[in-house]
């Protein structure tokens, strides 16, 4: 009996030993039993026992914690007009994105004899990332400061002053104000190149969550290139470290020392707290290496503009279209005299090559156009009923504007949804630009019109890519289509226009 134990128990001794290393300590020596353990990176690294208290040590001192001072006023950035906290979604579940920094921005009451007008406060973290004391951040961590102070490790405490912002990647370069005659370096960090960043490599990210200074902790990158619906620039790093609300604008660093992101959401738990729950997200550094000389000299970053509105070619857009394949950008809109109209790009036009870089999804072409210098002529090569053709684009500048989304108020079709006519009253309450096309009043969830993505407040315009003007036309074009067919909708959705393929049941 003792001899079957014997033979069961070595193997498996033997199994675990050769899977998990194990290490005997001896005077502070380490001997490994069965090797040396690897950490899981590109650049293969050895992973050693005191590696994340080395990076601790040496990379604390250069990881700062921000906060600010500002009147109450309306503040706009990527993450708060996304949703804000504790919205839901159209499903009726709670909106689990949630901003560090919100938790922070409290109003308090002022005591006697202090100015009543109203003021928020917060803190969130940042890193310096050179000797002469430039900090980058999150946007949503100073936007509207009046005041901004930084903390470093060794207890001293600086005014800082904002060089440049950029709400639509959310990062922010701001820099500490020394005192006369001081020219000591600051300590700082290194920026890595994420891009060569891997799945289940080791990070380790620092900062203040919930107001506790100079908090590490150590995880792996859970995925790359994730998009949360913050912008149009998303490509964010999901890891597992934990990171809380107060982390934001803090670094996460790779076994390296190097930065390779900014932290700056996470899904929160329940609770009051909203705390981690195992899934946050960073910035990619090479999204802020891009765009830092843009801060440094013009405290805003310039980027080109195509001028189209675009969505995702799904299966049956694709066979809709005639395409081989779902790769590219679908042009739902093009901006009257923008660079795109100009150069003869068409609605229904599907992008899959921009300057010479492959389009392979919608969610690439906005950061490939950003990155291209405005006032540059580039080759773009679309598909056009199915055909390839290659157009010269004269790339313009990016401008901020504002899109106003248009939401409806009654004669209900197969599909599952109500249109009626547009009439003058009704376009001029709802801010539309045209009396033409039929007005979403309602849609059946569950059925054909809802599943495809039709929303109340949407505006028929083309059905097979003939015009819709009324609900007559509409009725007609509807009644020609067999069960079974798909049918493509050509949309406007506020200041967008986009197609959505509707399968008839």
């Amino acid at each position: 009996m003792n001899f079957n134990v014997t033979k069961i128990v070595f193997p498996w001794f033997f199994l675990v030993g050769f899977c998990f290393p194990i290490s005997f300590e001896v005077e502070n020596n380490s001997y490994p039993l069965m090797g040396q353990a690897w950490a899981l990176s590109s650049e293969s690294m050895p992973l050693t026992s005191n590696i994340f208290v080395d990076i601790a040590k040496k990379h604390n001192p250069a990881v700062v914690n921000v906060s600010m001072k500002a009147k109450k006023r309306k503040t706009s950035d990527r993450f708060n007009n996304h949703r804000n906290r504790g919205q839901r979604d159209n499903r009726g579940q709670r909106d689990q994105f949630r901003d560090f920094y919100d938790k922070f921005f409290r109003q308090q009451p002022p005591g006697p004899g202090q100015d009543r007008t109203p003021r928020r406060g917060g803190t969130g973290s940042g890193f310096i990332i050179d000797a002469d004391g430039h900090i980058l951040t999150n946007n949503h961590v100073v936007a509207g400061a009046d005041e901004i102070i930084v903390n470093l490790d060794d207890d001293k405490e600086y005014t800082a002053k904002l060089i440049g912002t950029d709400p639509k990647t959310d990062i922010a370069l701001i820099k500490i104000n020394r005192g006369n005659g001081n020219n000591t370096p600051f300590p700082y960090l290194r920026m890595g190149d994420s891009d060569k960043l891997e799945v289940g490599e080791w990070v380790v990210a620092i900062g203040n969550p919930f107001g506790l200074p100079h908090t590490v902790t150590v995880g792996v990158v859970s995925a790359k290139g994730r998009n949360i619906g913050a912008g149009a620039y998303d490509e964010f790093i999901q890891t597992d470290a934990s990171i809380n609300p107060g982390n934001s604008g803090g670094p996460l660093i790779n076994i390296k020392g190097e930065v390779i992101g900014i932290n700056t959401a996470i899904i929160s738990g329940g609770g009051p707290g909203g705390g981690n729950v195992g899934i946050g997200f960073a910035i990619p550094a090479n999204l802020a290496k891009s765009i830092l000389t843009d801060l440094r000299e013009k405290g805003k970053v310039t980027r080109g503009w195509l001028g189209v509105m675009i969505q995702k070619v799904t299966p049956d857009l694709a066979k809709s279209f005639s395409l081989k394949d779902n790769n590219g950008a679908l042009v739902g809109d093009v901006i009257p005299k923008g660079p795109a109209a100009k150069a003869g790009i068409q609605r229904g036009d599907v992008i899959v090559e921009f300057n010479g870089q492959e389009v392979n999804s919608m969610e690439q072409l906005p950061k490939i156009v950003a990155q291209t210098t405005p006032d540059t002529d580039v080759s773009v090569l679309v598909v056009r009923d199915g055909k390839p053709l290659t157009l010269n684009v004269h790339i313009a500048i990016l401008k901020d504007n504002e899109q106003k989304v248009a939401q409806g108020g009654a004669t209900e079709d197969p599909l599952g949804m109500q249109g009626q006519d547009i009439t003058p009253e009704l376009a001029q309450s709802l801010d539309l630009d045209s009396e033409e096309g039929v007005l979403v009043s309602d849609v059946t969830a569950g059925l054909s019109a809802a599943e495809a993505g039709i929303k109340r407040g949407d505006v028929i315009t083309e059905i097979d890519r003939k015009p819709v003007r009324d609900m007559s036309e509409y009725k007609r074009s509807l009644g020609a289509i067999r069960k079974g067919r798909t049918v493509l909708f050509l949309i406007k959705r506020g200041g967008t226009t986009i197609y959505i393929a509707v399968k008839i049941k």
